[in-house]
């Protein structure tokens, strides 16, 4: 009777302690969490109750196992099970406690920040993310080697690997060259303030908005809801525009190519009333002029500006809309035609015109009306 209540005592105790104490302390972080609404820490503690009750449990049955006296013959195997898990757990618990404190901090940066200096709070933003994937690797990478060093065999083989160490040191640096440039790249690009998350960038022109940044490679996302995913180090080994950068305002331009005798004066007058009713114009520039001409149409270029490069974009396809339906409506000639009319000779060509093959052919005038 006493090898089977022991067993049951133990295991059975250990779970219903371990349920206690969790429920006990996520009462206490959501009773702080209600008392305490400035912050988000204590609701963001409240994710690691997981790997919390893991931990908790882990130690118990790891410390009171033998007294069980259950499966004496696996008892190794089983309590090294038990350390692997708590390991294990461990690591995961402390990069949930790390996440939440990052994540607060850069919470209330950016309540304090994001109306004064939006682009900074992005500079952070992007430093925070690489920050915690760092750490979370390093984490990773502590936790594993600390459950290696469970099994005797790792250990004995310890100083083999450290006199071994220089030659694969060598080896590995050769192998992951390229792995270790994209991430020292990642860490110049997010303490170089080279290109943030949320950034508008044109990469090989291609329009989009930076999704994710991470230590080896960078998404895009473009305007049409495609993915571009490239190497860090693409942007710091060649150029790329970053519409973002220092202040995200933006200034546009619209092009149309009309007839020689457009109201230019009118245009102006109905490009501002346009803009007036745009919510997306800043207001802070307009203007419109004639910026070259060949013999059939004038270019007519419209300049506007915009807080951003979304909104210069709606400023830009709203003005162009809009200008020609009113050209169309009201000055329908000011629209590019081709133009029919006789020519006019030149003085002394007796109406004969020479042509490439050597032939002379006289012109055929229409006669015009006269004037009364």
């Amino acid at each position: 009777m006493e090898n089977i209540l022991r067993p049951l005592i133990v295991v059975g105790g250990s779970v219903v302690l371990t349920l206690l104490i969790g429920w006990a302390t996520d009462l206490l972080l959501r009773k702080a969490d209600a008392r305490h609404e400035e912050t988000q820490l204590w609701g963001l503690l409240r994710r690691g109750r997981i790997p919390y009750q893991l931990v908790i449990c882990a130690a118990l049955l790891r410390a009171s196992y033998d007294s069980a006296r259950l499966l004496q013959e696996h008892r190794v195997g089983i309590g090294r099970a038990l350390t692997l898990v708590l390991i294990g757990s461990a690591a995961w618990l402390v990069v949930r406690i790390a996440a939440a404190v990052v994540e607060t901090s850069y919470s209330r940066y950016a309540s304090s920040r994001a109306q004064r200096d939006p682009a900074r709070v992005r500079r952070v933003r992007t430093q925070v993310s690489l920050i915690m994937r760092v750490v979370a690797a390093v984490v990773g990478v502590v936790a594993i080697a600390a459950m290696l060093l469970t099994f005797p065999a790792m250990r004995a083989a310890g100083a083999s690997l450290l006199a071994s160490a220089g030659i694969l040191g060598i080896v590995a640096g050769v192998a992951a060259q390229s792995t270790l440039s994209n991430m020292f790249a990642g860490f110049q690009i997010a303490f170089g303030d080279m290109v943030r998350l949320g950034d508008t960038v044109v990469v090989d022109g291609e329009w989009g908005t930076v999704e994710e940044i991470t230590l080896t490679y960078l998404t895009v996302r473009t305007w049409d809801e495609r993915r571009i995913t490239m190497p860090v180090s693409y942007f710091t080994s060649k150029p790329f525009e970053n519409w973002s950068r220092g202040t995200p305002q933006m200034t546009g331009v619209v092009l149309w190519h009309l007839d020689h005798s457009a109201p230019l004066e009118a245009m102006r007058e109905k490009l501002r009333d346009i803009l007036r009713e745009c919510p997306a114009w800043d207001g802070r520039k307009y203007g419109l002029d004639v910026t070259d001409s060949t013999p059939n149409t004038i270019e007519v270029r419209a300049v506007v500006t915009a807080k951003d490069a979304d909104d210069v974009w709606t400023v830009r396809v709203t003005v162009r809309e809009q200008m020609i339906g009113w050209l169309v409506r009201h000055h329908p000639y000011a629209l590019p035609r081709v133009n029919t009319a006789d020519a006019v000779l030149a003085p002394g060509s007796n109406g004969h015109r020479r042509h490439p093959d050597g032939a002379q052919r006289r012109a055929v005038e229409t006669p015009r009306p006269e004037r009364g």
